[in-house]
């Protein structure tokens, strides 16, 4: 029996890695995606020569594998505007600009809060485009750049979550809801996380290319002020918050399919605990995927390479993550991975009782949990002659807990044609 639960982790291991599948084809999700971008690219503004830009973000861009249970909760989409453009303060203007921006662009100066991470956009000038170059107009200098959502035509929209309009897609052909994020272009490397490129990396990731890729992107910011400041009166309604969607689809891409199973494997037991529910009452310090994505990026930069496939155990470094996370939920320290000053925990979190349920983890406990709670959720996809095979109640009793994952594997793959 003793060596039957250490078996386990190994089955828990071959399972994913045997299921989550490279698909050569475009997801369902990428399609919808897509759709509602074109959408969005399409929607009449009051201004009928802006545009809106588009941007597909999150799970959708981010995973290139393809799990049995679902991995995407809703399809996010950030747009920028054709007539804005943000740029560090003290940067100098641009005096040419990607096709996609407007023949004159209103330019702001990102400002910086007394939070890292946290700025403020202020009306610097506008550029106006001679078919050369662009050339200035002082245009409300001084004044500062509302937060407050601008619907720009998307009158589907149900209400605001943070910084998003959600759109609630349910009733329609698939279920996936809709996050717009409204968001300020900036084409330059912010000076917040200046020292992020250049950095000491003992074991070369991310890679000079991909570095340079990222920061040759710049980033961009939303209309988000720190729960925080949304109280005072000023503040809720003038800052900003920057945001690096663009830098964090090229590296999550840029995993290896390990590291984005082991991903999608904390994001799953963090969601199914209802761990992000939990952190705090008030709604304002919630553990959440951002923290998960966090987690991930410090690993892979600060793990060797052989940490992740040495001793080959999905379950181990998953309770070994868990495990950091803990720690960090104690001293109240999640330090942001591009923002050297910025930590992502605050007082606000009121983390001691998740802390705990991660730090007691291990991996017979994991993987007991994975059994029932993943692979028996797998099971009820596939026909009744491999779901009623099946205890996943019970995994210590379940002797022919092999033999049920097998099949679930042999029914995944033979349906892999079908889905195609």
């Amino acid at each position: 029996m003793a060596d039957q639960c250490c078996d386990v982790s190994k089955i828990v291991t071959a399972f994913f890695l045997r299921t989550c599948r490279l698909p050569p084809w475009p997801r369902i999700c990428n399609v919808n995606a897509a759709v509602e971008c074109a959408g969005l690219a399409g929607i009449n503004l009051p201004d009928y020569e802006v545009a809106c830009i588009p941007l597909i973000t999150g799970s959708v861009a981010e995973f290139y594998i393809e799990p049995m249970l679902p991995f995407v909760g809703d399809i996010d989409v950030m747009y920028h505007r054709s007539e804005m453009l943000a740029i560090p303060q003290g940067h100098p203007t641009p005096t040419q600009l990607p096709a996609e921006f407007h023949n004159y662009v209103i330019v702001l100066e990102i400002i910086d809060s007394h939070l890292s991470g946290y700025v403020y956009l202020r009306y610097l000038l506008t550029q106006c485009s001679n078919d050369v170059k662009y050339n200035y107009i002082e245009y409300n200098k001084g004044d500062y750049l509302s937060n407050k959502s601008d619907m720009s035509g998307l009158s589907h929209v149900s209400k605001i979550r943070g910084p998003a309009m959600f759109f609630d897609n349910s009733h329609t052909s698939h279920s996936l809801s809709i996050d717009f994020v409204a968001c300020v272009r900036c084409l330059v490397w912010p000076t917040q996380a200046s020292d992020w490129p250049n950095r000491h990396r003992n074991y070369g990731w991310p890679d000079l290319a991909t570095l340079d890729r990222v920061v040759s992107n710049g980033c961009d910011v939303v209309r988000l002020a720190h729960h925080q400041c949304r109280q005072d009166e000023w503040m809720g309604k003038h800052q900003w918050r920057l945001s690096f969607s663009r830098t964090e689809i090229v590296l999550v891409n840029s995993w290896s399919p390990v590291q984005q199973i082991i991903y999608h494997m904390l994001r799953y037991f963090v969601k199914t605990e209802e761990l992000t529910d939990c952190a705090d009452s008030s709604g304002t310090g919630n553990l959440s995927n951002y923290h998960i994505k966090t987690l991930m990026l410090w690993a892979i930069e600060l793990k060797a390479r052989s940490w992740w496939t040495e001793n080959f155990n999905l379950v181990r470094i998953c309770v070994e993550l868990l495990k950091t996370l803990s720690v960090w939920l104690s001293d109240t320290r999640c330090r942001h991975y591009f923002i050297n000053k910025c930590n992502l925990l605050d007082t606000s979190f009121n983390a001691g009782n998740v802390a705990k349920i991660l730090m007691s983890l291990n991996e017979d406990h994991l993987s007991k949990w994975l059994i029932k709670n993943y692979i028996g959720q797998c099971a009820k996809l596939c026909p009744d002659y491999v779901s009623r095979l099946g205890l996943f109640n019970d995994v210590t009793s379940n002797l022919n807990l092999p033999n049920v994952v097998s099949q679930i594997v042999r029914w995944r793959l033979r349906s892999s044609l079908y889905d195609m």
